[in-house]
């Protein structure tokens, strides 16, 4: 969905984060005035734009009763793709005034047909001194306008993205889409079948982590911007955990309620069997971005072209010869 509504920018004086005074600024000037653009404390300090099927509802679960945060009584606000008028899976958390006021003004924002993003602001307003943010998957697929208005609005916003290997993320789409009936049931075990719901744009739009990526570091900060892997959430989700709470600004070391960081709920729901024909026939046709998070997103995405078989040299000499070719075009041109 693309929205084109204006809004008044609120950048402050303060968009690098810093007091003035070599020491880093929470978002605030010390007299009740956000310098995120609203008063108090209403706005969010940071948005998790995906990947969906990535850990994304893991991180709720590990925020929400963790006694540095005050999160939204529903995971997903979607308010920036689509205005909050998604249809939900999971009933909303109702545990005190604070819920249903953010419940309220949540339903207020429905019938507005721009976006607002100071009323978006103060839908935080709940969390006091706490930290809080949006965890909503589809905000992966916003466009340029959207994110740049949304960085310009809230400067200090700190954005996390969880990647997950194309392949296997999408897989757990299309599993999920049959489960909630949102795919046709399809024979998952016929390789182009598979691909044509491969090519579904609302599957398609979700599978370019690189390009994801990219769009987003456009406009946010590089201290604001984090990047984890869905691999390190199998291996070792104590230490992502961890890493997780220091770079939104909670302490790793207070618990999250009684909740173990190994606990995650979607872990153990039911999958299509993914028959090693089709496992290869999904890696060729992700074979170009597999390659691609390797070069965009680093760290533990270098492995993912390797799983497959393919080699990441011949990408990069593509790449060098790209570059040789234009610095030549414009050699010529000169």
């Amino acid at each position: 969905m693309r929205l084109s509504w204006p809004f008044k920018s609120h950048n402050g004086n303060h968009r690098n984060g810093h007091d003035g005074n070599g020491g880093h600024s929470n978002g605030h000037n010390g007299n009740g005035h956000d310098l995120n653009g609203v008063t108090g404390y209403a706005c969010p300090d940071f948005l998790c734009v995906g990947a969906q099927k990535a850990g994304t509802s893991w991180l709720y679960h590990q925020l929400e009763p963790h006694p540095d945060f005050w999160m939204p009584p529903v995971k997903e606000l979607h308010y920036l793709d689509q205005l909050n008028r998604t249809k939900r899976i999971h009933s909303p958390r109702c545990g005190d005034k604070r819920d249903a006021s953010f419940l309220d003004s949540m339903q207020d924002l429905r019938g507005r047909f721009y976006l607002d993003l100071d009323s978006y602001g103060r839908l935080f307003q709940h969390k006091g001194a706490c930290l809080s943010g949006d965890i909503s998957p589809a905000y992966s697929t916003l466009n340029d306008e959207i994110i740049e208005r949304v960085v310009n609005h809230f400067p200090n916003l700190k954005v996390v993205f969880l990647a997950r290997d194309p392949v296997e993320r999408a897989w757990s789409q299309l599993s999920m889409g049959v489960r909630l009936g949102m795919i046709n049931k399809f024979d998952a075990t016929d390789p182009e079948e598979v691909i044509c719901n491969l090519l579904n744009p609302g599957v398609l739009v979700r599978s370019h982590p690189s390009k994801i990526v990219a769009r987003w570091k456009r406009y946010v900060r590089p201290e604001n911007f984090r990047i984890y892997f869905f691999d390190d959430l199998k291996e070792n989700p104590a230490e992502l955990r961890r890493s997780i709470m220091r770079f939104l600004g909670g302490d790793p070391d207070k618990p999250s309620g009684g909740l173990n960081p190994h606990e995650n709920n979607d872990a153990g729901r039911e999958k299509l069997r993914l028959t090693a024909k089709v496992r290869d026939r999904m890696a060729q046709f992700f074979e170009h971005e597999l390659k691609a998070c390797a070069a965009e997103l680093g760290g533990r995405a270098k492995s993912w072209p390797t799983r497959y078989g393919f080699s990441l040299l011949l990408y990069f000499w593509d790449l060098l010869d790209d570059s040789i070719d234009l610095f030549f075009w414009c050699d010529w041109i000169c």
